[in-house]
């Protein structure tokens, strides 16, 4: 992933105005401080904050050395004792075991519905090189090729169709009615897991790091996105009717850069960041 240079009053503040530029939370992000900000005369800002940032590289899980695994010992289990008889009065003998209870059968085991996690176990390999350019195509297929499989672990019939949205972005739209729903989850909760799996699984077994790959189901993302702008374009036309900021509730990072995005293409108003992951939240003032 390319870094992004951003600046701000406060290390901080260029810190969120990254973040906001990558749409990832701060975890997932690697930062560089550039610039440290600098005063002038009574206490003002002479040169701001100036940091870079990019989406933080997974580096693969190292193998366990098989030397350094404790050995498992072999001596055989001991021997069960023989319960002691029971007398007349039901009772057992002093010294005596209690009697053992009849043995129930084993219930036939319940076949489990496999997790998103289990699938990307299972499609993991080891071993690839890391922090490499990968062709965005190489990467779009081993993503095709792990959601084609995770839909047959879960008996869903549906279809993944790879879109280039611009020279350094690749979408994986799945589709295929009702049941593939299912991976959307409340808020899109589920679906952001399924990405960031399936970055995880491109990432291990290409060693990519550039690039960026986006997975949307039954248009989800495309129409919360088209929701999202029509709402924020209605919050900007009070606020600047009112001259009034108006804060929304907290959001995803994804989902503020679609707010700075498109309150950036209308006159009159202009967007700043507030609070701490996960209330995180967007203002929109008056310019």
């Amino acid at each position: 992933m390319e870094w992004v240079e951003t600046t701000g009053r406060t290390v901080a503040e260029a810190k969120d105005a990254a973040l906001d530029r990558l749409g990832i939370d701060e975890t997932d992000a690697e930062f560089e401080v550039l610039e440290e900000p600098r005063m002038g005369l009574f206490g003002r800002l002479r040169a701001e904050a100036r940091v870079r940032a990019r989406v933080r590289p997974t580096q693969p899980r190292p193998k366990e050395n098989r030397r350094d695994r404790p050995r498992r010992s072999k001596s055989k289990p001991a021997a069960p004792t023989a319960a002691a008889e029971p007398v007349e009065d039901g009772r057992t003998p002093a010294g005596g075991d209690r009697p053992s209870r009849a043995r129930r059968e084993p219930r036939p085991a319940r076949k489990k519905q496999p997790t998103v996690s289990a699938v990307a176990a299972t499609s993991e390999q080891e071993g690839a090189p890391v922090d490499q350019d990968v062709p965005l195509q190489e990467q779009a297929e081993v993503a095709r090729t792990f959601l084609v499989g995770l839909l047959a672990s879960f008996e869903t019939d549906g279809v993944v169709d790879v879109r280039e949205l611009d020279e350094d972005t690749v979408e994986l739209a799945v589709d295929g009615g009702e049941h593939v729903k299912l991976l959307i989850g409340p808020g899109g909760a589920t679906l952001t897991a399924v990405q960031e799996i399936t970055r995880r699984v491109v990432q291990r077994q290409t060693g990519a790091r550039n690039g960026r790959l986006l997975v949307d189901v039954s248009g989800y993302r495309t129409k919360r996105k088209a929701a999202l702008e029509r709402f924020v374009k209605g919050v900007a036309a009070d606020v600047q009717a009112s001259g009034v900021a108006k804060a929304l509730e907290p959001m995803h990072a994804a989902d503020r850069k679609v707010v700075h995005d498109t309150v950036n293409g209308l006159d009159g108003v202009s967007t700043t960041s507030e609070g701490e992951e996960p209330r995180r939240r967007v203002v929109i003032s008056p310019s």
